[in-house]
Formats: C-alpha cells, sequence, structure tokens
C-alpha cells in the first residue's frame, strides 16, 4: 500500500517523523511524503512563547514540536507516487480525483494552527480523520498540562499520530469508523477561535512567566495537590444507583499532613473491610501502599504501609479469586503492570507475574465479562498524555497471558478513557467509572454503561457526570469504589507546607 503524508515542509516537527517511522512500521506499507509550503502556519511568536514556556517550566527541547530542517525527511521518499493509494493530509489542501484522502482536523479545521489556536483557547478539540465527509476515526484529545500551550500541544500532536497509525489496515480497510460520543465541553461554546495576534502572544509570555512566579511561591507554602479520601456507609444505594452525592455528605480519612491518602481500593475479605490506598509520603515525593480497617464507625486506625518499592506505587486494585487476594497497584514509572499476592493479609505481598512490560500504562483495571478478563488501562502512546487513549488486554486467566485488543487504542478521550475504579455490573449492565480530565486531571468523575466488549471493539456510554460541590468541597472528584456496605471517593485539597513537614527544634 503506497501512502502520502501531506504536511508542510517549511514547518517539519519532530512528530512528522515519529508519524512517519510508525506508519512505515505497519507492513505493507510505503510511505512517501509531500514536503511542498502550506502557508498559514502557526505565527513566530509562538515559537517565542514555547521557548519561554520552556525554560520557565523546565520542558524538554527535543519534543514532537521541535522545527526540524527539510533534510530530517531524507530517510523517506519525499516526491509522492504519481498515484497513491491513500493521501494523509495534515494541511486540509489535497483534493484529488480517484485517490483515497484522509484530511485530518481539529474541531472541523485543519493544520498545527488550528490546533494550537484551540490549545489557547482552552479547549478539548475533537481530532477527526475523515475520508470523503465521513469519520474513519476521531477522538478527543487532553493533556494533563493545561495551561501550559507547548506540553499541550504536543501532547496533542502525538495522540494525533495514535489515531492515524490506529485508523491504518487492517481496521481502516474495513470501512468501519472509530468514533467517541462526543460530550458537551465544560467551557461555553463561542467562535472558531482564532491565532492570537504577535501582540497577544507576548502578553501571554508575559503572563506565563508572572503565573509561574506566582506558582513558584505558592509551592513554598504549600504542597499541591493534597489529596484525601472521602466515605460513607451506603445503607444499600450506593453512588451507582444515586447518579448524585448523597445528601448526608462524605466523611473524610484523616491524615497527618505530610502525607496525603488518595485512590482508595475496599476489600472485604474475612467479614473485615480493609481500605488499601496510595500513601504519598511529602517529603520522599513518591507513594507507597498502606491499608487500613474499617468499621461501621470508620477507620480502624491509621493506614500503615503494606508495599514499597523504590519506585511510585498508586491505584492498588485488589480483588479476591481462588481463595487468595491479589493487587495490581499503578507501577507506570517501573514501566510494568504487575500482579501481586498477599501471604499475610494484608500485607505479605509477593510478585506471581508481569502481566505487561516497556508500557506506560495509568490505572489498570481488571473484570471478567463474557467468559474472558479483560484489562483496562489508559497508555502513554507514543508521548502524549497519561489519561486519554484506552487501551485493552484479554486474557484466559487473569494471571495472562494477556493479548493486546487489535484496535487499540479502543478509545481515545480525555473525557472518560481512564479507569476511575472498579468496573460493577447491575443486572445486564457493565458499568465503569471513568475520569473526566477535560478540565484538569482528575477533575470530576463519570459512569459510564459499558454497551459492547468483546474482540471487534468497545463502546460505552457515559450517563452521569458528578463533580465536587457542596457535599463534596474538595477541588477535584476521581475515584469510586465500594465493599461491603462502605463506599469511597478521593479529590485533592490544599495543605499548608508547615503542616507537613515537623521537625524537631536544633539543640
Amino acid at each position: 500500500m503506497r501512502v502520502s503524508l501531506r504536511l508542510d515542509g517549511e514547518r517539519v516537527r519532530a512528530f512528522h517523523l515519529l508519524l512517519l517511522r510508525r506508519l512505515a512500521e505497519l507492513a505493507p506499507v510505503e510511505v512517501s511524503v509531500d514536503a511542498r509550503p502550506a502557508g498559514g502556519g502557526i505565527p513566530g511568536s509562538a515559537t517565542a512563547l514555547f521557548q519561554l514556556e520552556t525554560a520557565i517550566h523546565g520542558l524538554p527541547a527535543d519534543g514532537l514540536a521541535k522545527r526540524l530542517p527539510l533534510s530530517a525527511l531524507a530517510p523517506y521518499r519525499t516526491q509522492p507516487p504519481a498515484s497513491p493509494d491513500l493521501v494523509i493530509d495534515l494541511c486540509g489542501d489535497v483534493h484529488l480525483e480517484g485517490t483515497r484522502v484522509w484530511r485530518v482536523t481539529y474541531d472541523g479545521a485543519a493544520g498545527e494552527a488550528a490546533l494550537l489556536a484551540l490549545i489557547l483557547d482552552g479547549r478539548t478539540p475533537i481530532a477527526r480523520i475523515e475520508e470523503n465527509g465521513a469519520a474513519v476515526a476521531e477522538g478527543r484529545l487532553g493533556t494533563e498540562y493545561g495551561g501550559i500551550a507547548l506540553a499541550s500541544f504536543q501532547d496533542m500532536l502525538a495522540r494525533t499520530a495514535s489515531l492515524i497509525v490506529a485508523a491504518m489496515p487492517p481496521s481502516a480497510m474495513n470501512g468501519t469508523a472509530r468514533t467517541v460520543p462526543v460530550l458537551p465541553e465544560p467551557a461555553q461554546a463561542g467562535a472558531s477561535p482564532r491565532i492570537p495576534s504577535t501582540t497577544r502572544l507576548g502578553i501571554r509570555a508575559g503572563k506565563a512567566l508572572a503565573r509561574r512566579i506566582v506558582q513558584k511561591i505558592y509551592h513554598l507554602c504549600y504542597n499541591a495537590p493534597h489529596w484525601k479520601v472521602g466515605w460513607r456507609q451506603t445503607d444499600g444505594r450506593d453512588l451507582f444507583d444515586l447518579r448524585a452525592h448523597p445528601a448526608t455528605g462524605w466523611q473524610v480519612l484523616p491524615d497527618d499532613g505530610s502525607r496525603f491518602y488518595a485512590d482508595p481500593f475496599p476489600i472485604l475479605h474475612q467479614g473485615q473491610v480493609t481500605l488499601f490506598v496510595e500513601d504519598y509520603i511529602h517529603r520522599l515525593g513518591k507513594a507507597i501502599i498502606s491499608a487500613v480497617p474499617f468499621g461501621p464507625s470508620g477507620p480502624i486506625g491509621r493506614p500503615e504501609p503494606v508495599l514499597d518499592l523504590p519506585y511510585h506505587l498508586s491505584y492498588p486494585f485488589v480483588f479476591e479469586r481462588d481463595g487468595e487476594v491479589w493487587m495490581v497497584p499503578e507501577s507506570c514509572a517501573n514501566r510494568t503492570v504487575d500482579l501481586y499476592r498477599a501471604t499475610a493479609f494484608p500485607g505479605g505481598w509477593v510478585k506471581e507475574a508481569t502481566l505487561l512490560s516497556d508500557i506506560v500504562a495509568s490505572d489498570a483495571t481488571l473484570v471478567e465479562h463474557g467468559g474472558r478478563w479483560w484489562l483496562f488501562a489508559t497508555v502513554r502512546d507514543g508521548g502524549g498524555a497519561f489519561s486519554d487513549a484506552l487501551h485493552l488486554w484479554s486474557a484466559p486467566d487473569f494471571r495472562g497471558p494477556w493479548a493486546p485488543h487489535p484496535r487499540n487504542p479502543v478509545l481515545v478521550d480525555i473525557a472518560s478513557a481512564r479507569p476511575a475504579g472498579r468496573m460493577v455490573k447491575r443486572g445486564n449492565d457493565l458499568l465503569r467509572p471513568v475520569q473526566d480530565c477535560r478540565r484538569s486531571y482528575g477533575a470530576a468523575l463519570g459512569i459510564a454503561r459499558v454497551a459492547h466488549l468483546d474482540v471487534n471493539g468497545m463502546e460505552q456510554v457515559v450517563e452521569t457526570i458528578l463533580t465536587p460541590g457542596a457535599l463534596w468541597n474538595g477541588r477535584k472528584l476521581h475515584t469510586l469504589n465500594e465493599a461491603g456496605g462502605l463506599e469511597f471517593i478521593d479529590g485533592s485539597a490544599i495543605a499548608p507546607r508547615w503542616k507537613q513537614e515537623r521537625r524537631p527544634p536544633l539543640t
């Protein structure tokens, strides 16, 4: 198959080389480049903004937005064939009769200038690959670095590459579009955004510097975010039933200020509810897994460490099977997804298997469905955000072997891709807690109904979105789990640093 990539030769970026490499790795694909100047790219003042953000935010200088000379395309044929089988149009200016053309757009407009304008306007754009006006694939792009134009731009370029590669044969040739349900934007819709003028970009750069100074001062006084865990008795009706915060509100699992607790995962084992949490120690800058028993009146003691490794751990997905208690904690800092077994519950964890390796996978969540085990996780595919690309794996047993879904990523959506807790079954429905990260990471909690899940794909419908408010006054809402009539959520708050570091007086 002969594929021609249409890009602007006056604005070659590392993103283009990444996309070309990934396309060339597909068999049988022969890649060429149409690198004629396109015009209408982002202005030079945006480059100045990028340089300032790189300096004040400590961003790497070799990211996907890095400008490269035209000679960087030398490994690829720069004269497209007379009759390519497919043209991937990144510029929006290809019009060929009798040739398949995939046009890449962001909220309906083509080109990197359109993408940057949406970012500067605070949007989470829909990237769409269309052929003759019909969707081949689309997804809602996102970032964990809202407010930083360069980081957001690079994250969204990376996920654009993911969408294009995932749509290639064999999935693209069967005419099946991969789409996401489009939820309303949290911000009010307005006119199509435009690239700000050079003057306005200069003002934006100055504001970026001022904002960074304020952030530095803030972090001298506060550690942010400081997460907290909320809990309550369900009395037979959990959030999957209520679809709203309970009228009684939530009680908070206390901490001493030097650490925070997050990612609550309770389990009912031998008649006792035990809560496992991410236990983040501010002084160390990393987290371990801790556990605390719970009674009807709340925690019995405080969380005590049960799993401590040289790298950061979180999202302690615990479950019981075959008479044993198992855990799959998030360990993306180690580029693995590992399975542990408790030998002295709630401690004594020993690693039984590495389920996935050489992968940055967040919040691995397992469920048994349709006679197979499924593993859900968001993957930092080729760079980009941690929260917008959902990948699936399946296995005959939770110990593996795990096979990747042929249509990965099965969903690209910053509003509903990342897991937020155990999946539950209600009648014939499989319900999935999801993170809505449009405003920021972990800002809101969604409940999605999985309408379809098998080797052909996954479809879900987000039915409810819960946000912080009077009944949960944290700044975010992030995780949902229940066991033994006790329900848990979490979200972030702020905490003064002087309450977090209690050093003895000098003598």
